[in-house]
């Protein structure tokens, strides 16, 4: 899983490397339901991500790579520094309708295979987040208009995750964990965590996760902490990077041992 088109600097899907024999999944970052400058459009969503990634650039790359799947991510955290937060449809079935209709349009329009949900700040006294979300992945995959569908929670947004992934889980084909907000920097406190976060969304459909020149385990120790999760009995079934836009700035050195490692512990 590799989050592409976030930052505004010029990628293409070109620049990563990509090997035959794993499933690769870009996830282009990101679709909002929000005009420009922020304004919610209640669920009519819009591509954000970096203009350089095409319709034309995804069908070519999918092409090129049988083995690469397309999805879109929905929110992420800001707009031009705008802070995105989830607000409550008053009417759940009309958001659910809007969110259907425009992101069948982005699918159609971009070539994409799935959605990924990732949401990040959420009223403080509920929401019906999991209800609007929930009913709209069942729609999509029941309709056959998506085959993938991925959520992407941290520290913070456990919760109405959670009630989501228990509500809707058999709709859900991923869990993207944002590990490196937790900030843990040693394989074994990696570990511990991964092992908390197992529990709670089952290890089965959770994906370890790395930020590139970011926050929490870097460098070789993000390898240790995979290795350790096999040595525990953990099956490694993908990893999640973000981001290619930072991986720019180093080769794709994780992105190349990431899938090295999938495919020796295969």
């Amino acid at each position: 899983m590799e989050y592409i088109g976030a930052t505004g600097i010029p990628i293409t899907f070109d620049n990563v490397p990509i090997f035959d024999d794993i499933d690769f999944h870009f996830i282009l970052s990101f679709a909002i339901d929000a005009d420009p400058s922020a304004n919610p459009q209640n669920g009519k969503f819009s591509p954000y991500w970096q203009p350089s990634l095409t319709p034309e650039s995804v069908a070519a790359i999918k092409a090129q790579h049988p083995n690469v799947k397309a999805l879109a991510s929905l929110s992420g955290w800001s707009l031009d520094n705008i802070v995105l937060r989830w607000r409550n449809p008053p009417d759940p079935n009309l958001w659910i309708s809007n969110a259907f209709s425009t992101l069948q349009d982005l699918v159609n329009e971009y070539h994409l295979d799935g959605i990924d949900v990732d949401y990040e700040n959420f009223p403080r006294h509920g929401s019906n987040f999991a209800f609007c979300i929930g009913e709209l992945i069942t729609l999509l995959k029941n309709q056959s208009v998506i085959s993938v569908a991925t959520i992407a929670p941290y520290y913070s947004t456990v919760l109405p995750y959670l009630e989501l992934f228990h509500g809707y889980g058999k709709v859900i084909d991923f869990v993207n964990y944002q590990f490196y907000t937790d900030k843990v920097t040693t394989a074994e406190a990696y570990l511990k965590r991964f092992k908390t976060r197992a529990k709670e969304f089952g290890s089965a459909k959770l994906l370890p996760s790395y930020e590139v020149n970011g926050r929490g385990i870097q460098g070789d120790a993000f390898f240790e902490a995979l290795s350790l999760l096999d040595e525990n009995g953990f099956d490694i079934n993908g990893v999640m990077i973000f981001s290619a836009d930072a991986s720019l700035s180093n080769d794709f050195l994780f992105e190349t041992k990431s899938q090295q490692f999938l495919l020796n512990t295969a």
